[in-house]
């Protein structure tokens, strides 16, 4: 793959600015976790039936995900990122408005229209201008001060409901969306693909809904959730996929090629975060909920419990490229997903009073190996795709990542109403409802380490880790 020429000194540059656009999305994500029963309070609601305000958030970001690569090729990635980067502030600005949370909920709608593009065209432009010997070293520089998201957010989120109110999570968005929209229209190279095919839209409606329904079919609050109901929205959502990808073949540009699916280690990387995810990506929703629910944490307290977890997951991208090369990716991955999957379900073994030290523990465990699974599953799907797979390629990986953030925190939703979380108060019931979502999550997780099984046990190690 040729590489898109630029200056030294704004190579030197861009890797700063991508990482705000991870910035920004991961600070408002991590943000909002720690603060929904604050919110709940304020709108006489449970905290568990405010998950809506999360997954109204990432499925928009996964239907128009999409449009993401297509609109970087057609209008250029300066002005698609500004774009974006202004959707996600105003509607920051709108969800600190809002006086009920279906206004929020709307308002967080508009920013998931502007999050869709935020890493999704920033991670694009790593990929096109950076040779590949290169790539997983800037991709591992880009994500460390994206990083430092969930390290502020949680306690940030804490701090700001405890002792001022729940509009400054949104507020905080502002000056960074301001400051970030400037750097965007003096530093992002104005890149675009030299040929413009029609977009796909009939394709995207049809990948889209298919998304929405699959979603609304395991979301616990949605009509179309409850027992036939729920059956036949799911059918249905797979029936759109289906459709999807039959028209694939039949269409000149589809959204996504079938194609992608013929490079090996795109299937596999992409299967592998799908199950993987499926499991492990409604942690940072579920642990700030447990420690308010349950062990009876404050919100402030709440979020710096969760600093430790963050510090772990920053310090292991400085070293997750050589210990990559020293072990592989099959290795790695397989190894690492029944990590996360132990850490995941020891989180069952906590209780009120529980030693802090073993808290700190599971936290940094989850950290780390979240770190090294997340790098070495997003590099191993796109490091192997040609130029011309690239946006496409790269879009449909987003479109996987955050997707199973909605679908995960639905499923460990469903979880906890089958266990008996929701609209039951009483400390013995939550509390087993939490442990018994924190178990099943885990066996969800463990299942991808089949998946990565499949993996060369060559691909990723230098040369000599093979003497």
């Amino acid at each position: 793959m040729h590489h898109f020429p630029m200056p030294a000194r704004a190579m030197r540059r861009l890797p700063l600015l991508v990482a705000s656009a991870f910035f920004m999305q991961m600070l408002d994500a991590t943000i909002l976790n720690t603060a929904i029963p604050g919110i709940a309070a304020s709108f006489e609601a449970g905290p568990l039936e405010l998950h809506a305000l999360v997954i109204s958030y990432t499925l928009t970001v996964c239907m128009l995900i999409p449009m993401s690569g297509w609109a970087a090729d057609r209008w250029g990635a300066r002005r698609t990122m500004m774009a974006a980067i202004l959707l996600f502030t105003l509607g920051s600005l709108l969800c600190a408005l809002s006086t009920s949370i279906a206004m929020m909920t709307a308002c967080r709608v508009l920013q998931g229209a502007g999050g869709a593009f935020l890493p999704t065209v920033g991670r694009l432009v790593i990929l096109k201008a950076y040779p590949r010997n290169m790539f997983v070293k800037v991709f591992s520089f880009v994500t460390i001060p994206g990083l430092t998201g969930p390290l502020l957010g949680p306690a940030l989120g804490g701090f700001l409901v405890q002792y001022a109110s729940w509009h400054w999570i949104f507020l905080i968005n502002i000056p960074v969306g301001a400051a970030a929209f400037l750097a965007a229209r003096r530093l992002m190279p104005d890149m675009r693909s030299g040929r413009r095919p029609r977009f796909d839209w009939r394709g995207c409606l049809l990948f889209s809904f298919s998304l929405l329904l699959l979603t609304l079919s395991m979301e616990g609050t949605s009509p179309l959730n409850a027992g036939r109901a729920g059956v036949l929205t799911g059918a249905a959502g797979l029936a759109l996929q289906a459709a999807y990808w039959l028209k694939a073949h039949r269409t000149a540009n589809p959204l996504f090629s079938p194609a992608l699916f013929r490079i090996r280690n795109f299937s596999i990387g992409l299967a592998g975060n799908i199950v993987c995810r499926l499991g492990g990506s409604c942690a940072p929703y579920l642990i700030p909920l447990y420690f308010q629910l349950v062990l009876g944490f404050s919100a402030f307290k709440s979020g710096l419990s969760l600093i430790p977890m963050a510090l772990c997951n920053l310090s292991a991208k400085t070293w997750v490229s050589r210990f990559l090369r020293r072990f592989g990716y099959r290795k790695i991955l397989t190894v690492n997903t029944l990590v996360i999957a132990a850490a995941l379900a020891s989180f069952s073994e906590l209780s009120p009073g529980c030693s802090e030290w073993l808290l700190l523990l599971l936290l940094c465990l989850l950290g780390t190996a979240n770190s090294i699974q997340f790098t070495c599953m997003n590099t191993l799907t796109l490091i192997d795709l040609p130029d011309s797979y690239a946006s496409g390629g790269n879009s449909l990986l987003s479109v996987v990542m955050q997707l199973s953030v909605a679908l995960s925190i639905a499923f460990a939703s469903l979880a906890l109403d089958i266990s008996g979380g929701r609209g039951n108060n009483a400390p013995a019931a939550l509390q087993h409802a939490f442990q018994t979502t924190f178990i099943t999550i885990g066996c969800v997780c463990a299942l991808s380490a089949l998946v990565f099984a499949r993996v060369d046990r060559r691909k990723g190690r230098a040369p000599q880790a093979d003497r």
